[in-house]
């Protein structure tokens, strides 16, 4: 009220009854120049200005965007968050122990819910125990008849033969399977009673028994957790479970929840999200802003409270021409990739235009936007058009809905469109990229940004061999360069090599939520089943598809027996070998490989390939698109040119090449358009919603309150609520601190809060041993995250760490008061007994990496009250803040060394009634020194905050 500025409320045109906010009108010509996903951030700040989360200024500030671009800090309430299952369950137990909190405050429990729509996938937690290989290893491994392998499959949409099952009682009939082993001779038997059905589309789908083994250890081994998640998606409002076995949380964002533009009770707005998996920038290739956040901001959004970020500078990128027939998505993404590395967007919006884009599909452009953490871009946004809304057409929208979406979109100017006489948004810089130039690259071997065209691939690798240890080099001496190890496997000899490849991935990735790619990997494949090609038995293949549709569309288009037979069977559906999680390699492969000191490799359609990531006797790894991968599978190395050089010998000793079975774009799109159709949209959508079996039978509590169970070791209520009053405190000084850990600069989140693998020496080792727990049992701190004692005692116990008062790396700090060395929660333990509050010293970039909620919330369970640092990482240093923990920075040209410090001191910070942003305060140590430093609170909601003890206790006492 009182504003001059008043955003008008209309109904949308052929349909009154929608009523939205005409932004456009608002803005006026300056609004025509934004970026659209400026625009996005626009609608937002007006449509949830409240005057103090959300302020007036604030969306004069975004509508003001050419002048305050990376100047301002600017609020944002995304319509939606999506959670997976390692970084999910944290926010999810601090809802429960909320819950516990006001209750035994006197409040309303049962008002304790998320503010906005949540939907959390379980995806996470696949792990490849079983794969092809292993179970072609067992004896019988299946229990099914063997069969005689055929020189040749079937044609293309033919069945696969049937097989009878293993005599289950009840049986009726045969079994669909899999196409015989392409070395033993066996079958993949079933393990249920036939036909099997495709378990998302209800399909008959010859699935391996891999699956059905791996799905099962996964329930096994996470029941507890499940069993946690499907108690929350029961008594919280606005919580939707997705449980295991029906996607990644990035490919389910994109297929299934996103709704491009919401309504609620016939008011229209901007679908966006934010999520805790980087790859939810996947999102903006449908036109949906969104980007990846830590649990702690996550935790705020579900809170009612607003993502914070400075108003970023946009960087137009102007697409133009046609990419080659023999390019691939992958190929797009890696040269995009390189262009923006070396245009400098990181921490910037970029935002795609020019007559390029529409050549680019909707699939396509998702898996640009995939990739946008690669190049350090916030995101990669895509503005909705015709081929958007195309694509939404055959993936099942309804044709009403897609009308009012379409009419609401041009209403508020965010529908982009090519014929349009309009002059394009006003960009911070444009970079050019032309289509026509990109030829099929591969990307490695350690880095992503490290491309290399296909042609050079075995020049490349040669060079690799020759440079000194590097980011690319392995410095093979020459006359060991040619070495070859031969090796016993399965009753064959074979002959290993520097280059020689033993993993071959298709994972749930990027790639996967393109059918092309996919339908390429399956055309080649029975081109190369037919042409007689095999691949080596050694070599660890696997086939992870994002989602169940993937494995319906491969099986209908009749591909899925031909990539079968090559060995790339689907394993599961979930993150797997991208995140480490393969099968280990044959014995014999692995001394093999560690007694030539050989060079193997590892192949993959994903986008991580650092060294050592799959296996650690695979040093080289590359990046490749999925016909590529089935490609160097057969080739089994590669130290290979596909121009000249075969792949291998087929039928009658005739030698294949590459160019013999690459499918042409023509053969991609025909079975494209026969067979990636809406009705496999909204069979998927059904059965997600129907869950799985094992889902729908794990038995939950349905009690208002989570009944913890005080024996887990994975759910424990945390002690973040444990001082809730409903009237906030001034903020307290810190007396006589001791320095629990004198740090140097970046240090990591992953040096904070490690989220691999528990040391057997470690403080949460010996928790779990108490428990009753065999190092066997002890699982990954990510597994661990709903255990605040096990996540307490994990913080800052990575083997990297370097405390400079232990001079060495290691998980050790000093407990100054005894003298004695300890792990850091052993000394953070007895000061708190002590009754002695702890700070931390550090240097430049502190909190570095990828934003992870456990690397605040374990300093504060630890007792650290402020960080002292000479700079942060902006996220982190909110989730500081947003945790309770004071930030505190060194004046300019200041640190420990120049002002003398050592860090064994004891030191004194008293904080004024009234805080002001940036405000500069006095430090006074036990030896007498003063020096200033700079209070990091960059708004008055950032000091509210810290006042009531960080966003969780805030929003708690909003409930009382």
């Amino acid at each position: 009220p009182g504003s001059p500025y008043q955003p008008v409320i209309e109904g949308l045109g052929n349909y009154p009854q929608k009523k939205f906010y005409n932004i456009s009108k608002l803005g006026g010509a300056k609004y025509d120049t934004l970026p659209y996903s400026i625009r996005v951030l626009f609608e937002s700040s007006i449509r949830n200005c409240d005057g103090f989360l959300v302020k007036e200024t604030d969306a004069m500030n975004i509508l003001d965007w050419k002048a305050k671009q990376n100047n301002v800090e600017v609020p944002f309430c995304p319509a939606r968050v999506v959670l997976q299952d390692f970084t999910g369950i944290p926010a999810m137990v601090d809802f429960a122990a909320m819950r516990e909190a006001v209750r035994n405050a006197g409040g309303d429990p049962v008002k304790v819910n998320p503010a906005c729509p949540t939907d959390l996938t379980v995806d996470h937690s696949l792990q490849i125990d079983f794969s092809k290989c292993a179970i072609q290893n067992a004896p019988n491994p299946g229990g099914g008849d063997s069969q005689k392998p055929t020189a040749k499959l079937s044609p293309l949409k033919a069945q696969p033969r049937k097989v009878p099952c293993r005599g289950q009682t009840g049986c009726k009939g045969p079994c669909s399977s899999g196409d015989s082993s392409r070395n033993s001779g066996q079958f993949s038997a079933q393990i249920e009673n036939t036909p099997l059905l495709c378990p998302f589309h209800l399909q008959p789908v010859p699935e391996p028994e891999t699956v059905l083994k791996n799905q099962e250890m996964e329930f096994g081994r996470n029941r507890e957790r499940l069993q946690f998640f499907k108690w929350s998606s029961k008594v919280f409002k606005n919580i939707s479970v997705i449980p295991p076995e029906t996607g990644m949380a990035h490919q389910v964002n994109l297929e299934y929840l996103s709704r491009v533009v919401f309504e609620v009770k016939d008011f229209l707005y901007p679908d966006s999200v934010v999520g805790t998996d980087s790859h939810t920038t996947m999102v903006n290739g449908l036109g949906i802003l969104g980007w990846g956040v830590g649990g702690i901001e996550t935790e705020a959004v579900m809170l009612g409270m607003p993502v914070t970020l400075t108003l970023p500078e946009v960087v137009g990128c102007e697409l133009t021409g046609t990419a080659s027939p023999l390019a691939t998505s992958i190929d797009i993404v890696l040269s995009i990739t390189k262009h923006l590395r070396q245009a400098d967007v990181a921490g910037k919006f970029v935002e795609f235009f020019g007559s390029g884009v529409s050549q680019l599909s909707v699939a396509d452009r998702t898996t640009i936007a995939n990739m946008c953490p690669e190049y350090g871009a916030i995101l990669s946004f895509f503005p909705v058009d015709n081929v958007t809304l195309k694509h939404l057409k055959h993936t099942g929208f309804d044709k009403a809905k897609l009308e009012v979406m379409e009419a609401y979109l041009k209403a508020v100017k965010l529908f982009r469109n090519d014929e349009s006489s309009s002059r394009e948004p006003e960009y911070s810089q444009v970079v050019q990229i032309n289509l026509s130039s990109i030829i099929p690259y591969v990307s490695g071997p350690k880095r992503s940004q490290d491309r290399v065209a296909v042609n050079d691939m075995k020049s490349d690798f040669q060079a690799c061999l020759n440079e000194k240890s590097g980011v690319k080099g392995f410095q093979i001496a020459v006359e060991k360069q040619n070495d070859i190890v031969p090796v016993q496997y399965e009753g064959n000899e074979y002959k290993l090599s520097h280059g020689c490849i033993v993993i071959a991935a298709v994972i749930s990735c990027t790639n996967n939520c393109n059918p092309s790619v996919m339908l390429a990997a399956g055309l080649l494949a029975k081109k190369a089943v037919e042409a007689g090609l095999v691949v080596k038995p050694y070599i660890r293949t696997s086939l992870s598809p994002g989602s169940g549709m993937v494995t319906h569309y491969l099986s209908s288009s009749g591909v899925l027996p031909y990539l079968s037979k090559l060995g790339f069977e689907v394993v599961g559906y979930g993150c797997s070998t991208c995140v480490g999680n393969t099968a280990p390699l044959p014995e014999a492969i692995r001394n093999a490989i560690k007694q030539g000191d050989l060079i193997a490799c590892g192949v993959l359609s994903g986008t991580k390939n650092f060294e050592g990531r799959l296996c650690d006797c695979v040093r080289a790894n590359y990046l490749a698109s999925p016909p590529l991968v089935v490609a160097y599978a057969i080739a089994g190395t590669v130290r290979i040119d596909f121009e000249t050089e075969p792949l291998g010998t087929g039928f009658n000793g005739k030698s294949i090449y590459l160019r013999d079975i690459w499918p042409t774009r023509r053969e991609l799109h025909t079975v494209e358009e026969e067979y990636v159709i809406s009705s496999m949209f909204k069979e998927l959508k059904e059965k997600m919603e129907k869950g799985n079996k094992r889902w729908n039978l794990l038995e939950a509590p349905e009690s208002i309150l989570f009944p913890w169970d005080l024996k887990s070791t994975y759910i424990r209520c945390p002690t973040f609520f444990d001082k809730l009053a409903e009237e906030p405190v001034s903020p307290q000084p810190i007396e006589n601190a001791h320095v629990l850990l004198y740090l140097g600069d970046s240090v990591t989140t992953d040096h904070i809060s490690p989220a691999g693998s528990i040391a057997r020496s470690s403080a949460a080792a010996k928790y779990l041993t108490t428990k009753g727990l065999t190092p066997r049992e002890f699982n990954s701190y990510g597994a661990r995250r709903g255990n605040d004692a096990v996540m307490t005692r994990g913080t800052f116990a990575n083997i990297k760490l370097l405390n400079k008062f232990i001079g060495k790396p290691a998980p050790k700090t000093i407990h100054f008061p005894s003298g004695q060395t300890l792990d850091v929660f052993e000394a953070a333990e007895l000061y708190q007994k002590e009754g002695i509050p702890v700070i931390i010293l550090a240097g430049k970039k502190y909190g570095l990496g990828s934003s992870r909620d456990w690397a605040a919330k374990g300093p504060f369970l630890l007792g650290v009250k402020a960080v002292l640092a000479e700079s942060y990482e902006r996220v982190h240093k909110s989730q500081l803040i947003g945790i309770g923990i004071a930030p505190l920075q060194f004046l300019p040209r200041e640190n420990p060394s120049t002002l003398g410090l050592t860090g064994k001191e004891q030191f004194s910070i008293v904080f004024p009634p009234e805080l002001s942003p940036r405000m500069t305060l006095d430090i006074k140590t036990s030896t007498g020194k003063v020096f200033s430093v700079i209070a990091l609170f960059e708004n008055d909601m950032e000091i509210t905050l810290y006042k009531y003890g960080g966003s969780l206790n805030f929003v708690a006492r909003r409930y009382l």
